[in-house]
Order: C-alpha cells, then structure tokens, then sequence
C-alpha cells in the first residue's frame, strides 16, 4: 500500500465529471464520475474494450470526451491550446509501447523535452536526466540507443524521460503488456519505487499482483461505467459482485 501522506492541498488532484465519450456508435464511457488524489496510488482494471485506457487517455487530451467535465489541478480539460500545454506539463505519461526516439541515444531521448519545452540549458538537463536514469537502474546506458536496450529497458527509460518533466501525475497504459514475462518485474519494481516516493500514479494494467501491493484504490471498468472503487483489500477480499468474480477468475487462470 502506498503510505504517503496527505494530499497537498485540499479537494482531489483530479475531477472526472460525467464523462461521456464515443466513438462513431460505440458508447465508450458512460458518465463517468470519479476522482484521484494527490499521492494516491490508484489502478483501473477491466475486459478488454471497457473504456478504461479511453478513460485514462481523456485525463491528458489524447482522447476528446464528448460531454462532461475532467479538471486536473485546477487545469480544464480542453482545446484551449494555452490550458492544454499547461495540462500536458502537469501530466506524465508512459504507454504499452515505448515511442523511443531511435535515433537518439537514452540521455538524449530524456533531455529532450526539458530542452525544448522547459527550455532547461543542455548541462542541467544532463545531470537531472541522469539523476533518473540512475533512479531506474540505466546510468550506465545512457549513451546507447534504444535499439541496444531489452524491451523491460526501454520502458524504463520511457518512465524517465516522463519523470524528466517533473510531472504532478503520472498516467501509466498497460505498460508491461508488450513486454516478454521475464521483463515486467523490472517495470514495476520501479513503478512501486516511484509510488513509494508519493508519486500520484493512475495505472491501467491487468498485473493483480501490483494492484493488490502498491494500489489505494481499484477502480473496476465495465461497458464504460466505473462498476467498483474500493481499497484492494476490499476489492479482492469477499467480492460481492459476480461480474467481478469472474473477471478476478478468468485473469487467475
């Protein structure tokens, strides 16, 4: 469990105010309400095409809700292009694939939104960028390319270089799913790392293990509408729901 204190400030970092979202005829989120609170570990789960990647997506505008409000620390969600740079500078985050420059070696991979965003100067970029990459167990790579790196490497350096910009949240899409089985102890050994340091993490994912560990809530998703939210312990414990039940059973097996 994620044992960092109190939020920084009053009301949740996040507001997600009935959140609707299609695609074509597809009802993809149903009036969503929820919340996320600073230094909240928070995971969300469910079948396949549920909505809960669309929801995690339309946290940082890379999916448009259709209708209802999202607000992250007192940033509104929208096309605003001024409020949108802010929100993007705000949020992290890392996907299933890990969108490396392969061109770029790891340090310039991490430096290069500080440089270009933040305008940070070249050396200060440097020392922070390997600050990070020592964090997560790269220091000594920083000079390849991603190319030379295993996969559980590469998504490393994509929390990195998220971290790089010194977010408020960071938002995680199934990042173990494209990697080999031997490879995802790795990521999420530095993702327990980083929600130990009081990082608020909102993490789509079907690892249990890490949900039932690290999570403060688990947010069940199912054809669109937020069917659970509740502390893992509950969760997992004597659930009630059967839909759920056999979700927890098939991912079991």
């Amino acid at each position: 469990m994620n044992a960092v204190a109190a939020p920084e400030k009053a009301g949740p970092l996040i507001t997600v105010d009935n959140v609707n979202k299609h695609f074509g005829a597809a009802h993809v989120l149903r009036d969503v309400c929820t919340h996320f609170n600073a230094g909240e570990v928070a995971v969300i789960i469910g079948a396949s095409g549920s909505g809960k990647s669309t929801l995690l997506r339309t946290l940082n505008r890379l999916e448009k809700h259709d209708s209802g409000r999202i607000v992250v620390d007192g940033i509104e969600v929208c096309d605003d292009l001024k409020e949108l740079d802010a929100l993007r500078s705000e949020v992290g985050m890392v996907f299933q694939q890990f969108n490396l420059f392969p061109h770029l070696t790891v340090l310039e991979n991490v430096t290069l939104a500080p440089r270009r965003v933040r305008k940070t100067p070249r050396e200060q970029a440097d020392l922070k960028a390997m600050e990070l990459l020592d964090r997560v167990g790269l220091k000594a790579h920083a000079h390849k390319h991603p190319f030379a790196l295993s996969g559980g490497q590469q998504q490393r350096v994509a929390i990195a270089r998220s971290l790089a910009m010194a977010p408020r949240v960071m938002l995680f899409d199934e990042p173990t799913s494209a990697l080999d089985p031997e490879m995802v102890k790795e990521v999420l050994d530095v993702m327990k790392q980083l929600a130990a340091t009081g990082m608020t993490m909102i993490v789509v994912t079907h690892e249990m293990g890490f949900a039932r560990e690290v999570s403060d809530r688990v947010l069940f998703i199912d054809q669109g509408r937020v069917a659970q939210d509740a502390p893992p312990e509950e969760f997992f414990g004597a659930q009630r729901n059967e839909r759920i039940r056999a979700f927890l059973g098939q991912i079991a097996n």
